[in-house]
């Protein structure tokens, strides 16, 4: 790369083959694992699993991020485009429904000729599986190298985005790259199998004592974009056993059955089509194991 970093909207501006910026990962792609996963939505997951590569670092290192060993201490092996490569086509061969790229923003434009060399071999399609917080730009660069968009929608507050995520602007930058992506991906396209090709599905977390919030993030999507669009998933995931919430009593606890139900019945309410979770799901049990070696 060897040139000032713009990739994403933090812009940092650091010649990442001499330093890191936000992100905390250099020039090299940093994996921290690559596997079928089967608790993605079931659209995604499928039947034989989703073919997801863990990219280490992250432009907003989330306070309550489950991924934390990632996003925070950038766990992973650093990799070349040709190894990269043969990771994707070896995901495909073990029956991946999709290629599903999770946490790619800090390699957004370092994966377009990745892409392009390896599109044309994969009989999947591609996920961009990514925290919400993109830039424009790289987000075109991708154009006809993703087929499936899955960000997440976080915040509504600006507050709450600086609190825990350090990026007051999160919900405008947002609400750009979600416009975006459903600009290249405008409506949903389902397989024979019932798995995604094409489309957008939103995802969305649950705080504890972020009701509102959430609330807030539901109303403003049907407002901005509609209901019928995109696919929403709404998360109810949340665990408080990772260390990046000590600093925050508030997220010291799950999420409550009250605020999960009273936030979901506003996605009825409004027409939302999508996923939700059960209360099961909030255990650290479904966050993956990276320190297995699958490399």
């Amino acid at each position: 790369m060897s040139q000032l970093c713009t990739q994403c909207p933090r812009a940092c501006g650091v010649d990442r083959s001499e330093t890191v910026g936000f992100c905390g990962v250099s020039e090299g792609f940093c994996v921290a694992r690559a596997a079928l996963h089967h608790w993605e939505e079931p659209i995604i997951s499928g039947t034989r699993g989703s073919g997801t590569v863990f990219f280490g670092g992250c432009n907003l290192r989330c306070a309550f991020c489950q991924n934390y060993e990632l996003s925070h201490a950038a766990k992973g092996k650093t990799v070349d485009g040709a190894r990269l490569t043969k990771i994707f086509l070896d995901l495909q061969e073990r029956g991946a429904h999709n290629l599903n790229l999770v946490t790619p923003t800090q390699y957004a434009r370092q994966l377009v000729p990745i892409l392009r060399e390896v599109k044309p071999l994969l009989q999947i399609p591609v996920v961009y599986n990514c925290g919400g917080y993109e830039s424009v730009d790289s987000l075109r660069a991708l154009e006809g190298l993703v087929d499936v968009w899955l960000p997440d929608f976080k915040y509504y507050s600006r507050e709450l985005s600086m609190r825990y995520s350090a990026a007051e602007d999160y919900r405008t930058v947002a609400e750009a790259a979600l416009s975006e992506m459903l600009r290249q991906a405008p409506r949903p396209v389902y397989g024979e199998d019932g798995t995604l090709q094409r489309g957008v599905i939103v995802r969305h977390l649950v705080l504890p004592s972020s009701r509102a919030d959430s609330i807030r993030v539901l109303r403003f999507l049907a407002e901005r974009f509609g209901t019928d669009a995109f696919l929403l998933s709404l998360l109810n995931q949340y665990t408080p056993q990772f260390a990046a919430a000590a600093p925050y009593p508030e997220l010291h606890r799950r999420v409550t059955t009250f605020e999960y139900e009273s936030v979901l019945a506003v996605a009825n309410e409004l027409g939302f089509e999508g996923f939700l979770q059960g209360r099961a799901s909030a255990s650290a049990s479904y966050t993956p194991d990276f320190s297995e070696d699958t490399l």
